[in-house]
């Protein structure tokens, strides 16, 4: 189990990577600053908040925590399509980061459900 949460841990820091690349690429217009202060924000919780997850002191803290990481995850995935919706950016770095975004949501989704069972 342990190996698993590493790897997830090693998936989200090379999320937050590319979160950072797309942000950088983003022009520095009001718009452009605007969203990449949000998704950069929400982007790079992601990892933070499962680490804290994974600290956690009870089972009802780890779902809080997950619910957090799945939060954030979320407020990416819009930030992300409003970026691809408007053409700010395009490319296949930043379709990757879209379709990884959308695997870690199912991949948290699931966590979430998973823990609530008590599995």
């Amino acid at each position: 189990m342990e190996d698993k949460a590493n790897q997830i841990s090693e998936r989200l820091l090379d999320y937050g990577v590319a979160i950072i690349k797309i942000c950088a690429r983003l022009n520095k217009t009001v718009i452009g600053k605007h969203i990449g202060n949000q998704l950069l924000r929400s982007g790079t919780s992601v990892g933070a908040n499962y680490e804290e997850a994974r600290g956690a002191q009870s089972r009802a803290d780890f779902i809080h925590k997950l619910q957090i990481v799945l939060k954030e995850i979320r407020e990416s995935m819009y930030w992300l399509k409003l970026i691809q919706r408007s053409q700010i950016l395009r490319g296949a770095e930043f379709e990757e980061a879209i379709k990884e975004t959308e695997r870690i949501s199912k991949i948290i989704g699931k966590s979430v459900i998973t823990a609530k069972k008590g599995r």
